[in-house]
Parts: C-alpha cells; sequence; structure tokens
C-alpha cells in the first residue's frame, strides 16, 4: 500500500478541487427546477468512473438518472457493490448559511457546501480509492460495482425499482455504503445493526359535526379523548409496549454485547446537554444508548383534532387523529406488528366513534453479524487510515435502502461513515472535515486490498 498511500498524499491537493467542483452542482433531488443540474451532476460521477476505466452507464429513470458501473473482472475475487447519492437537500433557511450554500468554502479544516457530508463527500473518498489502484497498479485487487442514484433525499423510488428488477446483474458479496458519522471525533465506527420501522395514523371521527362541550360532554364519545387514551395504553408506565406478543421476536442483548456498549466513549448526561434537556425517561433497565439503538419503541409522532387557534373554544370536536411510529430491532415482522395492532384497535374502540388504522411505511430492522470476514476487513481497513480500531455501533433510525439490499441481494453491508454527529446534514451550514475525507479515501484504497483476501 505503500506506492498507493504516496499517490493519495501527492493528489490530495486535487481530490479537494474535484470535491469543490461536485458540490458547486446544485443537485437538490426536491426541486423540480434543476432536473438539469441533477443530469448534470450524474454526468458529473460518471465522467470520474469512465476515467477510471471502469465500464459506466447513466440509466434514465422516470426521475432521476442512476449511474452504475462496473470494474475489470478480477477472476476469483470477491464483489462489492459500492452505494451512495449525488443529490442533496434543499438549502432552506438560506439566511442561516454563513457561506453561499454551492460555493464551497474552506474554514478550520472544514469544507462548507450542501452536500459536503451528506453524500458527495463521502461517495467521493470511494472513487478516488480507486483511482488510487488503477493509476498505481493498473487493476484492482477486488471486483466492484458502482449503483450511485439521485433520489436518496427523495425516497429512493427509481432505485427501489432498478434494484427489484436487476438482482441478478447486482449481485455480489457485500455492499459499501458511507452515508453517516464515526462515533465521535477521532473514533471510527462500523455500523452493523439497524432498527426497523412500522409507522401508522388513525383516524378517530364520532359525531357528524363539533359539538358544545358544555352541552354534550359527557354524553358523547370524544374522538379526541379517544385518541388520547389509545396513545397512552400503547406503551405503559415502565416504557414497554403493550401490544400482545410485540416482543416474542426480539432476541436479548447478551452480557458481552451490553459489556462493549457500555465502553464506548458516551456521556449519557453530555447527550441529554446536547439535546437541551435535563433527563429523560424510556424503557426501564436499559441506558439510553441501548433505548436508541437494540430495543424497539413505540413513539407518537403527530396529533391534531379540535381547536387549535388562539384563545379558547369550547368544543367537542369530530374527528381527530395521531401519527405514530414503532422502532423495530432485527426478528421482528412489521406485518405482524400492524395485525396484532389491527386487533388491540378494535378491541379498544368505544361505542360512538369509529378507527380508520392507515399503514405507512414499514421495513424490519438490518443486523450484520461481526464475524463477518467482510466487517473484518473493513476493520483492517478503516484502522490502517485512522490509527485506530473502529468501534462496532447500531443504528436507531432505519435506512430503507440498506434493508432493500439486505432482502434483494442478501448481501452484508458495510456502514462507514467518515461524517461527524455535528456536520449539519440537512441543516444550514453543512460541513465534512477535509482531514476526515482524506483519510475516508485512505481507508477505501485499503478496503479494496481487504476485501481481495476475503
Amino acid at each position: 500500500m505503500s506506492k498507493i498511500d504516496q499517490y493519495l498524499d501527492s493528489n490530495a491537493v486535487r481530490f479537494e478541487g474535484e470535491l469543490c467542483e461536485f458540490l458547486e452542482i446544485p443537485s437538490v433531488s426536491a426541486d423540480a427546477d434543476r432536473r438539469d443540474d441533477m443530469r448534470r451532476a450524474a454526468q458529473w460521477v460518471a465522467d470520474q468512473l469512465r476515467r477510471m476505466q471502469l465500464t459506466t452507464e447513466v440509466i434514465p429513470t422516470e426521475g432521476h438518472p442512476l449511474v452504475y458501473a462496473e470494474s475489470p473482472t478480477v477472476p476469483d475475487a470477491p464483489t462489492a457493490l459500492v452505494y451512495g447519492h449525488y443529490d442533496v437537500q434543499p438549502t432552506d433557511p438560506l439566511e442561516k448559511w454563513t457561506t453561499p450554500p454551492f460555493e464551497p468554502t474552506r474554514r478550520d479544516g472544514n469544507l462548507y457546501a450542501r452536500g459536503a457530508t451528506d453524500d458527495k463527500g463521502q461517495l467521493l473518498t470511494h472513487l478516488k480509492g480507486v483511482e488510487a489502484w488503477m493509476d498505481v497498479v493498473g487493476r484492482l485487487p477486488v471486483n466492484l460495482k458502482f449503483l450511485v442514484e439521485g433520489e436518496e433525499e427523495i425516497g429512493s423510488r427509481a432505485l427501489e425499482q432498478y434494484i427489484a428488477e436487476h438482482a441478478d446483474r447486482l449481485a455480489c458479496d457485500c455492499v459499501v455504503v458511507s452515508d453517516g458519522n464515526q462515533f465521535a471525533p477521532g473514533v471510527p465506527a462500523i455500523t452493523c445493526g439497524l432498527r426497523g420501522i412500522a409507522y401508522y395514523e388513525i383516524h378517530v371521527t364520532g359525531p357528524n359535526r363539533d359539538l358544545h362541550s358544555g352541552s354534550f360532554g359527557g354524553s358523547v364519545t370524544n374522538p379526541a379523548n379517544t385518541v388520547a387514551q389509545i396513545l397512552a395504553k400503547l406503551i405503559d408506565n415502565e416504557g414497554r409496549v403493550t401490544l400482545p406478543g410485540f416482543y416474542e421476536d426480539v432476541v436479548s442483548l447478551t452480557d458481552r454485547q451490553r459489556e462493549q456498549m457500555a465502553a464506548l466513549p458516551f456521556d449519557e448526561q453530555e447527550y441529554f446537554e446536547q439535546i437541551g434537556v435535563t433527563g429523560a425517561v424510556g424503557e426501564v433497565g436499559y441506558t439510553a444508548l441501548e433505548r436508541r439503538w437494540i430495543r424497539p419503541t413505540f413513539d407518537v409522532c403527530g396529533l391534531w383534532g379540535g381547536y387549535q387557534g388562539e384563545g379558547a373554544k369550547t368544543v367537542l370536536p369530530a374527528a381527530a387523529g395521531a401519527k405514530f411510529s414503532f422502532r423495530l430491532v432485527p426478528n421482528q415482522d412489521p406485518a405482524k406488528i400492524t395485525e396484532a395492532l389491527r386487533r388491540q384497535l378494535d378491541a379498544w374502540c368505544p361505542p360512538g366513534v369509529k378507527i380508520e388504522l392507515v399503514q405507512h411505511q414499514g421495513g424490519p430492522g438490518v443486523l450484520v453479524p461481526q464475524d463477518s470476514p467482510y466487517i473484518e476487513a473493513a476493520a483492517r481497513a478503516i484502522e490502517h487510515a485512522f490509527g485506530r480500531r473502529p468501534v462496532f455501533t447500531r443504528e436507531g433510525g432505519s435506512i430503507p435502502i440498506v434493508t432493500t439490499f439486505h432482502q434483494q441481494l442478501k448481501a452484508d453491508t458495510l456502514l462507514i461513515g467518515w461524517g461527524q454527529e455535528d456536520d449539519n446534514a440537512h441543516s444550514p451550514n453543512e460541513k465534512f472535515s477535509l482531514a476526515d475525507f482524506h483519510r475516508g479515501i485512505k481507508a477505501s484504497a485499503k478496503l479494496w486490498e481487504e476485501l481481495g483476501k476475503c
């Protein structure tokens, strides 16, 4: 790797310049007026891949283009699929940006621009890791496929369809995704587990019009009261979900797993202070980190019903509703949760109202075994670049495309993000540490060598 590392060092300034070129393209997928910029960003990625002698195709879709590429075949070597996205979030509110979002600016060792960390900077680390091998050695030690989309920020509809229709073309041993964060500054991480989700809303309807709460209160079932009662019943005073059978597929943490989590450099009180609270309640017997990563949860996400204007209005609302989600851990089945929820709502529905359940997105959790050879290869590559072995973490949120890869391609996913929690992804003044950008490139170049040994 010494010659490749030397190549990376000698080309570092050029790499930063090319990242700035990429970031100057305002590829906001949610903005219909940016369709030309979206095509320009897709073409920019394709040109990079072609320059590295990868067979490359820009694939039109009903939405924004996909970019697909394959490296020259290496017989008997594993195949990795690298996923990323070239689209970015809208920039509003513009007045909160210190410098214009599409004019990349260096400050305090960071590069500020929309898309810097999410995901253009992180995607480019893998392109440059490939470039180093092709320019220095003339070939890769592993088979690579790239799949880069332009709709990650708006739901990945075109990509989901493409994967379903082209699973054979995308077949691989592992998927590499860098679209996230390290555990902390100087503490790189590999994410080995993601929670799933089951998201719903309920609509409760009662009388045929809003009623005077004095004249009718107590004699008519109140839809807003009913919503509140149902939501309260779904979780008990110890933070446990009350749906029958909800926990029957949950795998308990081993003592070793809890010890590993407790050893991470995480300060629970500092975490609370960062989000402006003095403490929190949750499932009894678990730490905040365990509740975030490896325990299922129930949360109300929105409520409505009745009078919302200024002052008082004594009204008994004709309808009310709520949006809520269950975060699921691996082995829990969203379909089973939906079935149990429907039965429970039928049992809890009082006379005088009707309850309609609307089901939104749902997907199971994902867990990659830490003893996977691909996980260990990634750990060695990260240690080479960052100077310390990564910690193994989980993520409380859901990444739907990772679930899709897991289900459709049956491949382990390596979630190896180079960002930091304070990179302001989706917010004004998004940034990416230039030191982490270069460490990410170095880790990527080493990763291809380590995967080739698997």
